[in-house]
């Protein structure tokens, strides 16, 4: 969305220049007539030129959004309408890409479209959660209070990521750090003490010459290893498009050792969260298990859940068409039948994902008091072997020059 340059006159007879971020000219000029200034001259501020570079700069950060979602609640609650809403919360949204997209909604609404139907058109911005829910909402007549419910879901999904993010953040810095001075050691410093201790006609110990030997062959095919490199990546981005590899991929992450276990149960947590708060919305139960299947991040168990609008159409219990992707625990699919039997599939599905939010949680932290230990030992081993390829020879030098 562009920046244009606008220069405006006041009642008072004032004349300013001022930038605005509007999807066209047509746009800048209504936003400054409704506030009862007068149009001098319109251009577009070429300055001002934001390029995505990154891939991720299409995705909205979470505590933005939520942020968001608050303030509007708290203006529909208060009697303000919808399109009120949206251009008091734009103005206030510091964030460049969800202000674009929001001032978009807001053309969008102004046109005659809903809420619902303005969001939809930037389905790679907004979850399909969100904008049914929004649409739910708006089809009870109850609009805040379904938003409200995607806050909460929304908290909930955004606080589990963030734990195993910090969990897994202390092992990956130590991980990095090995890494980094592996490299800094054997290209740098090692050979260097090579050539000062040639200058002695000291012999080498074994280590300090097994570690050049490394240092030599690692700088000679440095080269292979970048191109390797650019193969690996270009072979991701082909696979992330290719839907059967996806699948397959994911397949072999649930059978992985522990790893595969958490994959799963946060698989679970997420599409029973998701279909608890769809129904709770309103929305028809085929409509939120469509939409549920497709929040679940696994593929393979995506693909497993094909079948499960089918079999409910023929009359089958969700418990049941579950069991048969035997994707599900024994556990899950318990609770599930329960919430269906005593007719409270909703706060069942809620209760389903909490507990396995708390066992990934619980299994993450056991795989990192695991290892961290096992990293620390073996950084000290690596350091260990740096100091004596460095130091044995100091020793023959020492010995030498005696």
């Amino acid at each position: 969305m562009p920046y244009y340059n606008c220069r405006v006159a006041a009642e008072t007879g004032e004349v300013f220049s001022e930038t605005f971020l509007a999807p066209t000219s047509e746009a800048c000029c209504r936003h400054f007539r409704e506030r009862g200034f007068c149009i001098l001259s319109v251009k577009r501020d070429w300055k001002k030129i934001r390029i995505a570079v990154f891939p991720h700069e299409k995705r909205l950060k979470d505590n933005e959004f939520i942020m968001f979602n608050q303030e509007l609640v708290a203006l529909l609650k208060a009697g303000y309408p919808v399109l009120k809403c949206i251009e008091i919360v734009t103005g206030r949204i510091r964030d460049i890409r969800l202000k674009e997209v929001l001032m978009e909604v807001e053309e969008k609404v102004k046109s005659g479209s809903s809420l619902s139907e303005a969001f939809s058109q930037h389905s790679r911005y907004f979850p399909t959660v969100y904008i049914a829910s929004i649409m739910a909402g708006e089809k009870g007549g109850n609009l805040p209070e379904t938003i409200k419910r995607y806050i909460g879901y929304k908290k909930v999904l955004s606080q589990a990521k963030e734990r195993i993010k910090t969990a897994l953040m202390y092992p990956t810095v130590l991980v990095v750090f090995s890494f980094v001075l592996i490299l800094l050691l054997v290209n740098f410093i090692i050979p260097r003490f090579s050539d000062f201790y040639s200058g002695f006609g000291a012999k080498l110990p074994v280590i300090t010459q097994a570690l050049l030997s490394f240092s030599m062959t690692m700088q000679r095919i440095f080269p292979l290893i970048l191109i390797l490199l650019l193969l690996m990546v270009a072979a991701f981005l082909r696979i992330k498009k290719n839907e059967r590899a996806l699948v397959g991929i994911d397949k072999l992450k649930l059978h992985l050792p522990y790893g595969g276990v958490i994959w799963r149960e946060s698989s679970i947590s997420q599409f029973c969260r998701t279909l608890g708060l769809l129904l709770s919305g309103g929305i028809s139960l085929l409509s939120s298990i469509d939409i549920a299947r497709r929040s679940v991040p696994n593929h393979y168990i995506f693909h497993r859940m094909r079948n499960i609008q089918d079999d409910i159409k023929n009359g089958e219990n969700i418990s049941k068409s579950l069991e048969r992707t035997e994707c599900f625990s024994s556990l899950a699919l318990d609770m599930i039948k329960v919430g269906e039997t005593s007719a409270n599939l909703e706060g069942m599905l809620f209760d389903t994902a909490d507990v396995y939010d708390q066992r990934v949680q619980a299994k993450v932290d056991r795989f990192v008091s695991l290892v961290e230990p096992i990293i620390i030992v073996l950084m000290g081993l690596v350091v260990a072997g740096m100091l004596l390829s460095v130091y044995l020879p100091i020793f023959n030098i020492i010995r030498v020059a005696g």
